[in-house]
């Protein structure tokens, strides 16, 4: 892994205050406390972008950031928002998000810079930039655009002029026309709020005078307020090297990132080239013209000719990081990181879900397992939330979630066409056994009767996690019976906080967890569960209820009970993932309506497959259990097994219905 370098230019480390006051002393490298998301268990320390790439510099660890622009569909919001769950897990150490004056960039429409920016910080936990340019814009509109971004929890701001909307630019009345304008804007009207990025040119801006004149803006940017830069794309590595030098002749001494562009098309590279006024060398034109037309070959070469340029460049020792223009892509920036030994998927995470990076989350340390594997629903039904848990979830009689009845929206929607959910799920169902094999097919991740692999189901939008297959063979068995479950855990008793499969947090811990199972089944099973139960109170806790709130617990004083939890040295118990009664009702009616608007809707009205997923939604029970012995092997199994033994006994007399 390139993550040591001889002589880091450490020029900007003299240049700016440590707001943190310490460097790192907790033992965990830097890259692992800078990654995108911030670790919450680490939330005393600062979470500025600037701070982060500060301890790297210090370090010695190199980063990459990723750059993506706004799709122009709905469902190419939803895509790109797959793409940032994907390319996450690489370890950037920001992303930043362009801005398209022609696509209504501030607005709250799906496709519009400020809402694709927003959801990488607030549902993927990205660090993210957003840029903003001044083209076509008065001051203030600006200013309500940046009051609007500090609302939804972005803190970086990559202040552009802009790209003209003809062929020259308009000053803009009340407006900017300057980058370095809108620098001092931002900090005149948000003080430090915001981390600011501008922009630098290897080979000179093509509107300005001269290069040195250039440089000359860009230091005026520097000294307005300006935290660090972000390059231009260029083709040889001499021309930054040369770029970065000259800036710090002059005085600059920020971090200055190299922008590369991985070629991946004889016509993209064509376009961008037209639109950053730039001229290929000859070397490489020479080499792509005889392959223009083979897109593979060209994606090898840009992948060849990005990894032998970045290599110079972090060997030179004054390079921290390297920022990619993906174009929306994945497979050749990946490829790029993998080959110089950047793209870390690092298996443990920081808490056992999800973390948002909105800066009024950063305590918050525990949530009920419900949306283990539904955390941007979880995130949107209390973004409103003031305060959010820290350290206990408590008894709270009546948690504010908000209502989830925009189901429609791009980043609560599943990733797969309603065509490939129907391929999946069943392009008609014949009866509730239907519905079982949809859920046995997905837990064993074979080939249904169409051929067809289920890689989702309406509460889980990625195949099985790594955690869950270990309990692969029990869920097969259960779901083959109609016991359909959506959520569960396997029992653990002090495995290392670095186990790539259960482990997390910071290394040199220990985690814990109760067996959990959460399922639908009907209310004939319920009945039969409810008797068997009696024998295994108080070490199981049970919650049933169905859709009409007809509500079953032996949870004392509904009281929240924590399921998982670790033991780190220095600090406290974290227990970030409790089964609390209150918050499942909440649960209960999310839960719930995902039968109807994620599969039932798939089908005509009135149609035999719709009213078979209408039954089951109207008139089974959601189920979860809790086996609070867990140093002892999960007894969850045998309460299942004990409730089919005792439905399948002759001699067992008939069961009450449970239903209302």
């Amino acid at each position: 892994m390139v993550n040591q370098v001889q002589s880091v230019d450490s020029s900007w480390q003299s240049s700016k205050a440590d707001s943190s006051g310490a460097s790192n002393s907790s033992g965990e490298s830097s890259k692992e406390s800078s990654r995108c998301s911030t670790p919450v268990l680490d939330a005393d320390r600062s979470d500025r972008l600037r701070d982060k790439m500060r301890r790297r510099i210090e370090s010695g660890d190199h980063w990459f950031s990723l750059e993506f622009f706004p799709p122009r569909t709905a469902s190419g919001a939803v895509n790109l928002i797959s793409r940032f769950d994907r390319m996450g897990s690489g370890g950037p150490l920001f992303i930043d998000i362009t801005w398209h004056p022609a696509g209504d960039p501030g607005s709250d429409k799906e496709t519009s810079s400020m809402m694709i920016a927003s959801t990488a910080v607030n549902y993927c936990g990205l660090e993210s930039i957003l840029h903003l340019t001044c083209c076509n814009q008065t001051k203030d509109k600006i200013t309500g655009y940046l009051g609007k971004a500090k609302h939804l929890g972005l803190k970086n701001i990559m202040a552009l002029r802009g790209d003209p909307v003809g062929a020259d630019w308009e000053e803009e009345e009340g407006g900017f026309n300057y980058a370095v304008d809108l620098v001092k804007h931002i900090r005149s009207e948000f003080d430090d709020y915001f981390d600011i990025c501008v922009a630098g040119y290897p080979t000179g801006h093509p509107e300005a005078e001269s290069y040195q004149q250039d440089l000359r803006h860009l230091k005026e940017k520097v000294d307005a307020g300006a935290d660090f830069v972000i390059t231009q794309l260029f083709f040889r590595a001499e021309t930054f090297l040369k770029f970065l030098d000259d800036c710090r002749t002059i005085g600059i001494t920020c971090p200055i990132l190299p922008g590369i562009f991985p070629i991946q098309g004889y016509q993209s590279l064509r376009q961008l080239v037209k639109l950053s006024k730039l001229e290929v060398p000859e070397e490489i034109t020479s080499i792509l013209e005889p392959i223009k037309d083979n897109d593979a070959a060209i994606r090898n070469y840009g992948i060849q000719l990005a990894v032998e340029m970045c290599r110079v460049l972090l060997d030179s020792g004054k390079v921290p990081g390297l920022h990619f223009y993906t174009l929306n892509r994945e497979v050749a920036t990946m490829e790029v990181l993998r080959q110089l030994g950047l793209w870390t998927e690092d298996p443990r995470r920081p808490l056992p879900w999800a973390v948002s990076a909105h800066p009024k989350r950063k305590v918050e340390d525990v949530r009920p397992i419900f949306w283990a594997s539904r955390p941007k629903s979880y995130i949107y039904r209390t973004q409103d939330w003031d305060d959010f848990p820290n350290g206990r979830w408590g008894n709270s009689s009546s948690p504010a979630f908000g209502e989830l009845n925009d189901y429609y929206l791009f980043y609560l929607k599943s990733k797969s066409s309603k065509e490939a959910l129907l391929q999946m799920w069943g392009e008609e169902l014949l009866s509730e056994e239907s519905v079982f094999e949809v859920f046995t097919f997905y837990i064993t991740a074979q080939s249904n009767r169409c051929g067809q692999k289920v890689l989702c189901l309406p509460w889980n939008d990625e195949p099985l996690a790594q955690e869950t297959n270990l309990l692969k063979d029990e869920l097969e068995k259960v779901n083959r019976r109609g016991v359909l479950t959506i959520n569960s855990q396997p029992n653990i008793n002090g495995k290392p906080s670095t186990d790539p499969i259960v482990g997390w947090g910071p290394a040199g811990g220990y985690v814990y967890q109760k067996a959990y199972l959460e399922f639908f089944t009907s209310s004939e099973n319920v009945t039969a569960l409810l008797k068997v139960l009696k024998k295994y109170e108080p070490r199981v806790n049970y919650h049933i209820v169905n859709v009409h709130g007809r509500n079953l617990t032996n949870a004392p004083d509904m009281q929240p009970n924590a399921v998982t939890w670790g033991i780190f040295a220095g600090r406290e118990i974290v227990q970030p993932t409790v089964v609390d009664p209150v918050s499942f009702m909440s649960w209960k009616d999310e839960a719930f309506a995902l039968w109807i608007e994620q599969w039932a809707k798939l089908y005509e009205d009135e149609s035999p497959s719709r009213m078979i997923i209408q039954y089951i939604h109207d008139n089974y029970f959601l189920v979860n259990l809790v086996d609070n012995d867990f140093p002892l092997d999960n007894c969850l199994w045998q309460v299942i097994d004990d409730m089919f033994e005792l439905l399948d006994s002759p001699a067992a007399p008939p069961c009450e219905d449970a239903t209302p």
